[in-house]
């Protein structure tokens, strides 16, 4: 029996972990067009619901559910300012890039 990919939590972007099959051929077309983008995280069991990270995003990545907490709507918006993740103060916010850079670059080559 073949064994599974491992799901993500977060079905709006894809897990570090475990990265798309074609991760370097998208990685290098994001390149051609000099764009990057961001994985959004939101600890709820930190968040208090403040409306800090709905209310100042500047590309209007988050909106409230049902239960008025943040909710990530557009991750592929995200411009990575990192402005909720600095001002969040439940610290239940993290930002990061989605496909960093792996190789180790020597003498800034």
């Amino acid at each position: 029996m073949p064994m599974s990919k491992r799901k993500t939590t977060n079905n709006s972007s894809p897990d570090l972990v475990n990265p798309p099959d074609r991760y370097w051929e998208t990685k290098q077309n994001l390149e051609k067009e000099r764009k990057k983008l961001f994985i959004q995280k939101i600890f709820a069991d930190w968040c208090k619901a403040c409306g800090i990270c709905i209310a100042f995003c500047p590309a209007n990545v988050f909106e409230k559910n049902d239960l008025g907490m943040p909710h990530i709507k557009n991750p592929d918006a995200c411009n990575g300012c990192r402005f909720c993740e600095f001002h969040c103060p439940d610290f239940a916010i993290s930002i990061q890039e989605r496909y960093p850079d792996r190789r180790i670059k020597k003498n800034g080559a």
